[in-house]
């Protein structure tokens, strides 16, 4: 099978190194793999399988026309033109679409060549921008406009920030834009997803869960000097860890939670900016953004436990990360983190810090060890699995 997945990342964060992990997994099968991406540049080992969808001056116009206008998805004519007759070219047998929103590419265009090309299309929702008129999460609100039909969005000043609110033109247009097509299969990585996607225009469509998984090859316990490197010398270490510490993420629930615990727990915060890291409190320790998995399974094997104060979230991978290198999760009840998190760790009410308290306590030190197992459930393998039965029922049937 040729298999052309697109996504606004390739091979970093969260979403970029759940593609390139399936991509390696299935070229191991015997697969050929294409990613095409929108923003930042690929590391170099994910060169020969990338390809990039416009520039960083095509992302710039596309990210002015969302902000001024809510015109998120519609910049980019250009660049997608150009993407399109590659994949013309190309000709892959399943296009299997991640997060098309970033600022790379042009729905309409988009839609349009996948309509009038009638191929197996796999979409993977990371989130719920898909089925709104503006947000990628709305449920914090909450808001249920997507049901019916999105109008004066209370999350216009949340990703894609914009000043004008078109969501319920937005609502529209994705709706009609996405419904054309008749060989679209919808996944979904938590079973929360699942319920939402389902009261959603594109309910209309089969509609699979599976999770996540991670690399147990480069994920896993590991030998680590974090404790020399940092100073830590008996004290208990809770991590954070997040692509991007807004304010859905909890930041200030942590820094909370440090003042609560005792010396005895270090906390350390992976992925901040140069201003949260000036403005963290002497008793976190504060990491920058980091791409580098080695660092990272490091820090998760070294870490008593890893707690994830999430208020809004799909699956979030840096638990299922965590599992793989042995450390058990603490996190909120929010969206589908309790559904790696109940696997091995504790899920509490969100928002309740006492109890996360508790829960850090209870929990922090019990690890896995390597052969648990536990460990398979969060293997990028058993993803595969069924990401290949998925494409080839496709094939056999056609889409």
């Amino acid at each position: 099978m040729k298999i052309l997945m697109v996504n606004v990342v390739c091979g970093i964060r969260s979403t970029g190194r759940i593609c390139t992990d399936l991509a390696y997994a299935l070229k191991q099968s015997g697969n050929e793999v294409k990613i095409a991406y929108g923003r930042k540049q690929a590391p170099a080992e994910f060169q020969d399988m990338s390809i990039r969808v416009g520039n960083g001056i095509d992302n710039l116009s596309h990210a002015a026309l969302s902000r001024l206008f809510d015109a998120q998805g519609y910049g980019s004519v250009r660049a997608t033109k150009k993407f399109i007759k590659w994949v013309e070219e190309y000709n892959p047998d399943i296009i299997h679409l991640h997060n098309i929103h970033g600022y790379y590419l042009n729905i309409t265009l988009l839609f349009d060549f996948l309509k009038k090309r009638n191929k197996p299309v796999v979409w993977t929702l990371h989130d719920m921008w898909a089925f709104t008129g503006h947000a990628a999460f709305c449920v914090g609100v909450p808001c249920f406009r997507y049901i019916e039909g999105c109008f004066d969005c209370p999350r216009k000043k949340a990703y894609p920030e914009s000043l004008l609110d078109r969501s319920e033109l937005n609502w529209r247009r994705k709706r009609n834009l996405i419904r054309s097509l008749t060989k679209l299969n919808i996944v979904v990585p938590s079973y929360w997803l699942a319920d939402i996607t389902k009261k959603s225009f594109l309910g209309i469509y089969p509609i699979h869960v599976i999770h996540n998984g991670v690399d147990t090859k480069n994920f896993k316990p590991v030998k680590h000097d974090i404790r020399e490197k940092y100073g830590i010398k008996k004290e208990k270490i809770a991590l954070g860890v997040a692509a991007i510490w807004d304010e859905r993420k909890g930041l200030m629930d942590l820094v909370e939670l440090s003042q609560k615990l005792d010396e005895e727990y270090q906390f350390i915060v992976v992925g901040l900016t140069n201003r949260q890291m000036e403005s963290l409190p002497s008793n976190i320790i504060g990491i920058q953004h980091t791409n580098s998995v080695q660092e990272l399974a490091e820090l998760y094997s070294a870490a008593d436990v890893f707690v994830n104060p999430t208020y809004v979230d799909n699956y979030p991978t840096t638990n299922i990360e965590a599992i793989a290198c042995g450390t058990p999760v603490i996190t909120y009840d929010t969206g589908g983190s309790g559904e790696s998190a109940s696997k091995f760790g504790c899920v509490v009410k969100r928002g309740d810090k006492e109890e996360m308290k508790k829960a850090i306590k209870e929990y922090a030190g019990k690890k896995l060890e390597s052969g648990d197992p536990m460990m398979y459930d969060v293997s990028v393998n058993r993803t595969i699995e069924q990401y290949l039965a998925l494409y080839s029922s496709l094939i056999r049937g056609g889409g």
